[in-house]
């Protein structure tokens, strides 16, 4: 006789799944691809940061080399654009665009054109040579698409159906990886990937930040981005900056994605008649003039602008014009079509604006970066809670979390005022149409095709009639 528990329905359903590979062969396949996420994401950042300060060696060596991003910076900017737009199409700008568009395209195809492991090995590629030429760019955008392309080949692997959602849990596990903010990833997905989150998703988006983070830890150990800051606004004058650096940055963030969403748009008109030779003179006119300005600057504005930030969040001076250097750097960087991304040169560009603010106001320059960190990154992206976690864990202050999420909300509101669109968004609207036409054509030609076999066997039948008749 079977013992009872055996007839028990929970029981019979374990042992079944427990011994089904059919069952276990997807879950395998996307924890292997979470935790490859984690592991590439680790070498891209030290990849990045070794081709940054192999730039910085190169530039200080001598009395003349100071000069030579003259030549380095726009030759890196035309080769990133030739070759991206050569042999890695859809690899251009941030990632988290294209990461986007897939996610609202039904077809797999139109996916993997956006999304797939040449895209990964030429995202990687190019971002390192941008960084090298002393681009103002950040990484991690490009570890979302690369985070993104992973999980959808795991889905090609594992024959997984649910690519939607794999693609939202591979871009919030590159953005979780790239920084150490596992609840700034799950966010991330919640508000900017999907705008309208499934329930069901819930499970992969946390599987995959936990498992990337697992591995990123194994391989960096556990670290804060920006080390610990304590900010928290008290007396009324730090208040004022609130309402400041919110208000101001919002503004400033929304003029810099309005201006960046026209300049993207026109270009590509621009650029019709022959894309590839027109866009690389493009990326050398936005290279010479980014090598001018950070000449200017003395270099400061080379680069993705990690070191001016942490200095002015612990408290350090750096020159109030040095934002608007790092701005216009950043917006040309960008304009150029280059990959790269604007999460981390967008936090220098607040970071320094908010301490500007700061010292003309008489408070703590900690407190002025913090602030013009969360007020100008939620007027670009438009996404405050991701803004104001993604800023509380790279600086681990958890005492100004009110402080923070007021900020962050003054940001975007003042934002929405003046741009009604998201700026990924936005740019995410070019791929699909891009995405669409293409498949418009291939629908229109293998129709053709169809047709001119179809008119061909009926040629060969009339033939055939008539020489039988005959």
């Amino acid at each position: 006789m079977r013992p009872y528990y055996k007839n028990v329905k929970m029981v019979r359903r374990t042992r079944v799944m427990w011994g089904s590979w059919r069952i276990w062969q997807p879950r395998l396949v996307f924890w292997v691809g979470a935790l490859m996420i984690g592991v590439i994401s680790v070498l891209f950042a030290r990849a990045a940061d070794h081709a940054q300060e192999m730039f910085n060696a190169i530039r200080t060596a001598n009395e003349f080399t100071p000069y030579l991003p003259l030549i380095i910076t726009p030759l890196g900017f035309v080769l990133c654009s030739y070759i991206g737009n050569r042999f890695f199409p859809n690899s251009q700008g941030s990632g988290i665009p294209q990461a986007i568009a897939a996610r609202h395209l039904h077809d797999r195809a139109s996916q993997h054109r956006l999304l797939n492991l040449k895209i990964v090995v030429g995202k990687i590629l190019l971002t390192i040579v941008g960084l090298f030429s002393g681009a103002s760019i950040g990484r991690e955008g490009p570890t979302a698409q690369v985070g993104a392309s992973i999980m959808i080949q795991t889905a090609h692997w594992g024959k997984m159906i649910q690519t939607k959602g794999l693609i939202v849990a591979g871009s919030a596990a590159g953005i979780s990886a790239a920084f150490n903010t596992p609840l700034a990833g799950i966010v991330f997905a919640i508000e900017e990937m999907s705008r309208a989150y499934e329930s069901r998703a819930n499970g992969l988006v946390v599987s995959a930040i936990i498992l990337s983070g697992l591995a990123a830890i194994g391989l960096a150990g556990n670290y804060t981005y920006f080390g610990h800051a304590s900010a928290i606004a008290i007396h009324p004058e730090e208040w004022v900056a609130v309402f400041v650096c919110g208000i101001g940055g919002g503004l400033l963030g929304a003029m810099f994605s309005l201006y960046s969403l026209k300049i993207a748009r026109r270009a590509k008109r621009w650029a019709q008649p022959a894309p590839i030779k027109r866009m690389a003179m493009l990326a050398g006119g936005c290279g010479l003039l980014v090598a001018v300005i950070g000449i200017i600057s003395g270099g400061t504005t080379f680069g993705t602008g990690y070191e001016q930030a942490r200095t002015v969040i612990e408290g350090g001076e750096i020159s109030p014009f040095f934002f608007i250097g790092k701005l216009a750097a950043t917006f040309l960087s960008m304009a150029s079509g280059i990959p790269g991304g604007l999460f981390a040169p967008s936090l220098s560009v607040g970071a320094t604006l908010g301490s500007s603010v700061a010292d003309l106001m008489g408070i703590s320059i900690g407190l002025g970066a913090i602030l013009g960190m969360a007020g100008y990154f939620a007027g670009v992206v438009q996404s405050p809670m991701t803004a104001f976690v993604i800023i509380l864990e790279m600086t681990d202050n958890h005492d100004g979390i009110i402080t923070l999420m007021a900020t962050s909300m003054l940001g975007y509101i003042a934002s929405r005022m003046v741009l009604s669109e998201p700026l990924y968004h936005g740019l995410s609207r070019a791929f699909i149409a891009d995405s669409i036409k293409f498949q418009r054509a291939k629908n229109r030609s293998s129709s053709e095709t169809e047709k001119s076999t179809v008119e061909e066997v009926q040629k060969e039948t009339r033939d055939y009639d008539e020489k039988g008749t005959l």
